[in-house]
């Protein structure tokens, strides 16, 4: 049996994680901490709160009193460090709250993790584990034609992002090699799926047609990034902490380039299917194109392109696929047709977080 630490357990990825390790590991304790900001949503675990193997603290990685706290109290064995703020746009105008919590957060948590499982124990070193979440573009932009990124490719992060998630990578090996910090590290690509909160690409495309408004769509919209259904991520790193040798790092891909203007386009017309098998929809939504006999895709328009756009992403799953038999059983078309069914019968849960500070943050930045 173990006992987990979740960090960012109520946002995107995290919440989807604890689902999956409740109903995948039924002797297990759960903790979760997150501190809550806007992208993270207790609602999202809602679902689970009654589970009795479910602790939900709310709190901030960066109090490293109440990890130590928490991770002697709970006799916790292992942390899953997901909490991280990850919307590159936001990083552009906004780099200060990257670097204080992917960094310095990352940092605190160490510190507490090496305090209570390394300098804590008299009788040798405690069994443990410190899995850390990290992303694809720590590696930089790959040209067209370019083999995918492995796990021994370069760091060259061009995002305050990205640069913050680079450096705390960095922290967490560092801490496996100077104190003996039993750690593991995944890079995945863009993740998609329930409970993603709506400024991401895909539920924020969703969400904008079904209101009928316009799609904006960066530059010329045919920048690549790989896709990574969520429930398949979980999959992964439930392998990567359960058997993942300590010390080291693993692509987590999804196998899915896709060109960002297809990625609409595909959101598009999977909708229009679905309208057209459930007349209700249209009076649920009436704003939808479907509904006023327009096609989803006439919503597409091409906004000026952001600062430092990297041009593709895509890295090489073959590490994971043999070390952890790992591959993912969505394909992309199966993953999108999901997430809009999760999003359809899940229209309370999004429609709730579409606040004013939202919708003023949606219209500075795609200035729609």
């Amino acid at each position: 049996m173990s006992r987990l630490l979740i960090t960012g357990g109520a946002g995107f990825i995290g919440s989807n994680f604890v689902h999956y390790w409740l109903d995948h590991h039924l002797e297990d304790m759960v903790v979760v901490l997150d501190s809550l900001t806007y992208a993270g949503n207790r609602a999202n675990l809602a679902l689970v709160e009654d589970n009795p193997r479910l602790r939900f603290i709310k709190g901030d990685i960066l109090d490293q009193d109440l990890v130590e706290h928490l991770l002697r109290k709970q006799k916790l064995d292992t942390i899953v460090h997901f909490a991280a703020e990850s919307h590159v746009d936001r990083s552009i105008h906004g780099p200060d709250t990257f670097i204080k919590t992917n960094i310095i957060g990352t940092h605190s948590l160490l510190k507490a993790a090496k305090a209570v499982w390394i300098d804590g124990v008299s009788d040798g070193l405690h069994p443990h584990r410190f899995h850390h979440i990290s992303t694809d573009e720590v590696y930089g932009s790959l040209q067209p034609d370019a083999p995918p990124f492995t796990e021994e490719s370069p760091y060259a992060p061009n995002s305050p992002y990205a640069a913050s998630k680079a450096a705390s990578d960095h922290l967490v090996r560092a801490y496996h090699h100077t104190y003996g910090l039993c750690v593991t590290m995944s890079n995945c690509s863009n993740n998609y799926g329930p409970y993603q909160f709506p400024e991401k690409l895909i539920p924020f495309m969703l969400t904008r047609a079904l209101a009928g408004d316009s799609l904006p769509v960066y530059g010329d919209g045919l920048n690549i990034r790989d896709w990574l259904y969520v429930k398949d991520h979980c999959r992964a790193v439930d392998q990567v902490v359960t058997s993942g040798k300590i010390g080291e790092t693993y692509n987590i891909g999804g196998n899915n380039e896709q060109k960002n203007i297809d990625v609409v386009k595909m959101i598009c017309r999977l909708l229009d299917e679905t309208f057209a098998e459930d007349a209700a929809l249209g009076v649920r939504f009436p704003n939808a194109p479907f509904s006023l006999n327009r096609p989803a895709a006439s919503l597409i328009t091409f906004v000026k392109d952001r600062q430092g756009h990297d041009r593709r992403y895509a890295i090489d799953t073959k590490k994971s696929e043999v070390k952890l038999n790992f591959k993912p059983k969505e394909s992309f078309e199966t993953g999108i047709r999901h997430t809009i069914r999760w999003y359809l019968d899940n229209e309370p849960w999004w429609r709730s977080i579409m606040d004013g500070s939202y919708r003023k943050w949606i219209n500075r930045q795609y200035n729609v």
